[in-house]
């Protein structure tokens, strides 16, 4: 039996660190987090100095049974868990649980911590212990206790005022202000039109491209030529003056440095995966996870993945150098090594930047060990990292000052002097102006004459702020200080995971759930959702951590100012306040008030209220339609729906209309999408056409159908299956479904299990093992 117990959090670590570690040490996983505070209201009782109530996860005892059965025998206990407060917590834990097992009782408990998975990193882990830090364990109970205490109180009373099955969170909340604010300023910019004259030019040495600039003295802004009259005057004139084509009077040529970014931090790596290799942010770090572990007992291949710090151990900065000098040469490496420092608020810089472990693991030489994802954000972490310790790269901008009588011209372009770094990895740079820059010139000289090829005006207008996507979300919520590396990808899904947003062409847009949650924050608890206030608190809490605060005094200082607010909205605001109900105007024929609010299945206009003898009728919005600029003729449109269009050849009635899931036609009881169609104007002729091939899909699904009996025998997406309407049956695999007998379907449905049915019963949101908290 071995004398030494070591605990990590993934069992995908433990097969390496036995490796290392020899036959006095075995190694077991806890598979993240081992207890929880109890899911429900009084988890955390401010009135008792929060008291914090935890119960161990059911889905993880066998696991903490496993570790107290070998921590009987063993002699002592390591607790190896993940290098940040998330780890800490964990350790801290399932120590707890281990005590109420009585299964440590005097034997020593030693943390110890590493950042990469390899064998010196773990065995100088075991020469230094240390005690488990309570400043750490103390940070992330506060950030439990906060996160617990805001959604208990506030989802609850937006189930009240909204409807049920939304959820407000400390920092989630921030972020979907973000994607809703930007969405309000999208919506209420007003485009202006402006135009540009280029004229294509030719030189001795070849063509290139200069912009309008001046006209007699006067410099030319963005919006001095702002409609198509104006713009071919201009380039009319230019033309005619060109035709005896321009004078070079000015050419400037600047040499400037353009540095390497720092190594990766958890942000930037997820910035830069989602624009080099269109991964999101999850993803990103699910393939570092298994890039930091290792596989089948090998070295880990990255250094720890969340991490807010750009600092490079002395080795690694050594390991790099010599690789460069090697296979680059001496003068590719600058003379002393370069430092970076955080610009991230309160990094910690006990950690290091994301590195490879080995600089000799190349990415050509492990790409046949990887899979694809694996390979490709390895490559990028490594290339980074080396380029970080790299000269400079040297960049030429030349401008050159052209005209002709009274007329200006620029032309700018760069070329490269000397790649440096860049030979190696140059970071993705969305700005267009920098593109727009690495155009290069053909060699000219002051004093030459270019002929004109063509003058041309471009009309443009001006663009109102870009969606999110979620590698400049990441950078936002990062500058505010909202967050922290192990969390941005937990807040990006949790706001999907609400439906309080949509991807569409890898941005986001907040949906009308989003946008009303997002505004009821805003209006009712604005300091909660304020960027400022949010970065301090994460501030506060980092300030826990250091030691430099308590967490019960912080608790309760938050605690008073919110619980009153909380009671206060539940006391004064009704939920028609809340669902934003916008009285539109009076229905003409009918001389019923119409209004628009938001229900249980989204936004609808409602003409007549419930109080009247005559139901009210509803319908919902599209779309495209928004609570805020929904019009009294657009509502009056949407309440023609549904229309009847006339009957199927069956006798069914066919109507047209727009529900929950979107424009459909009805037929009897059935129905069928409208993809393209719009159910205002679509014809009978043409619902006929959906019906008709609706019913060929559904018919060419049936391989049998014993219609008195009410069973069939029905191809589905993972082959043909038996169904009776409460059951299915897979047909197994050497049974040829179109010969099978009524009696051997009934048997085949005899071993199949009832299909579950949706009940009203509270659904339990399953929490991934190793995120616990934000």
């Amino acid at each position: 039996m071995s004398k030494n117990l070591v605990i990590v959090e993934s069992p995908a670590k433990c097969r390496a660190i036995n490796r290392y570690l020899g036959e006095d040490f075995e190694v077991l996983a806890s598979y993240g987090h081992v207890r929880d505070l109890v899911a429900k209201t009084g988890a955390v009782d401010p009135d008792k100095n929060f008291e914090m109530k935890y119960e161990a996860i059911d889905r993880n005892a066998k696991h903490v049974s496993a570790i107290a059965k070998k921590m009987r025998a063993a002699d002592v206990l390591y607790l190896a868990t993940d290098p940040d407060r998330e780890g800490e917590a964990i350790s801290w834990h399932l120590c707890e649980l281990l005590k109420g097992r009585r299964v440590i009782g005097d034997k020593p408990v030693r943390r110890i911590v590493f950042h990469e998975i390899t064998r010196s990193a773990v065995r100088e882990a075991l020469a230094s212990p240390r005690e488990l830090s309570k400043n750490l364990v103390d940070a992330q109970q506060a950030r439990r206790a906060l996160d617990h205490l805001v959604g208990f109180n506030l989802s609850p009373l937006l189930w009240r005022k909204i409807t049920r099955g939304l959820s407000a969170g400390r920092v989630q909340s921030p972020a979907l202000r973000l994607i809703v604010e930007r969405e309000r300023e999208i919506k209420e910019f007003k485009r202006r039109e402006y135009w540009t004259i280029d004229a294509r030019l030719k030189g001795e040495h070849g063509e290139f491209v200069a912009r309008l600039s001046a006209i007699a003295g006067d410099k030319l802004d963005k919006f001095s030529v702002g409609d198509a009259e104006r713009a071919e005057e201009v380039r009319a004139a230019l033309e005619a003056a060109l035709k005896n084509g321009a004078r070079i009077e000015k050419i400037e040529t600047k040499s400037r440095k353009r540095n390497p970014a720092p190594p990766f931090i958890t942000s930037t790596l997820q910035q830069e995966a989602a624009r080099k290799l269109g991964f999101s942010a999850a993803r990103t770090m699910s393939v570092a996870q298994r890039l930091y572990e290792g596989h089948d007992g090998e070295d880990g291949l990255i250094t720890y993945m969340r991490t807010d710090s750009v600092a490079l151990s002395r080795d690694a900065v050594r390991d790099m150098r010599a690789y460069v000098t090697e296979h680059h040469g001496a003068d590719r490496i600058p003379e002393q090594p370069r430092v970076y420092k955080s610009k991230v608020k309160n990094a910690q810089e006990a950690h290091e930047a994301i590195r490879p472990t080995q600089v000799s693991n190349t990415p050509a030489k492990l790409k046949s060990r990887m899979d694809r994802d694996q390979w490709r954000l390895y490559d990028l972490i490594w290339k980074r990292a080396i380029a970080s310790q790299m000269v400079h790269a040297l960049i030429d901008v030349s401008s050159v000052t052209l005209t002709s009588g009274e007329y200006v011209l620029s032309a700018s372009g760069s070329t490269v002097r000397d790649p440096g770094f860049t030979a190696v990895y140059e970071e993705e740079r969305p700005d267009k102006e920098d593109k727009d820059k690495e155009r290069r010139l053909p060699e000219l000289s002051e004093g030459e004459t270019v002929a004109s090829l063509a003058v041309e005006a471009d009309q443009h207008f001006t663009e109102p702020p870009p969606r999110y996507s979620e590698a400049s979300l990441v950078k936002t919520l990062e500058q505010y200080g909202i967050g922290r590396p192990s969390t941005y990808a937990q807040i990006i899904s949790t706001l999907q995971a609400r439906e309080y947003v949509e991807m569409e062409k890898k941005r986001f847009i907040p949906t009308h759930k989003g946008v009303l949650v997002g505004d009821f924050l805003i209006d009712h608890f604005p300091m909660y959702v304020d960027y400022e206030f949010t970065a301090k608190l994460e501030d506060a809490l980092d300030g826990v951590s250091r030691g430099e605060k308590e967490w019960r005094p912080l608790m309760d200082e938050f605690w008073r100012e919110f619980k009153k607010r909380v009671d206060h909205i539940s006391e004064t605001l009704s939920r028609d306040d809340i669902l934003q109900v916008r009285e539109l105007g009076t229905d003409p024929k009918t001389g019923r008030p119409v209004t628009v609010r938001y229900g249980r299945f989204g936004p609808f206009v409602q003409a007549g209220s419930r109080e009247d003898e005559e139901k009210p009728v509803f319908a919902s919005l599209r779309k495209e339609q928004s609570l805020d600029t929904i019009t009294l003729e657009e509502a009056l449109e949407l309440l023609k729906l549904p229309r009847v269009l006339g009957e199927t050849p069956d006798g069914d009635e066919v109507r047209a209309s727009i529900g929950r899931f979107g424009p459909y036609v009805q037929y009897g009881k059935n129905y069928v999408s409208l993809k393209e169609d719009d159910p205002h104007t679509v014809s009978l002729e043409r619902a006929l056409e959906l019906i008709e091939e609706r019913k060929r899909i559904l018919a060419e699904r049936v391989i049998q159908n014993f219609e008195d009996e009410g069973v069939q025998v029905l191809k589905g997406r993972y082959g043909p299956y038996v169904t009776d309407g409460e059951k299915n049956m897979t047909v197994p695999a050497d049974i040829d479904a179109a010969r099978l007998s009524l009696e051997e379907c009934r048997e085949l449905l005899k071993s199949a299990k009832p299909r579950r049915r949706k009940t009203a019963k509270k659904k339990t949101v399953k929490k991934k093992a190793r995120t616990q908290s934000e």
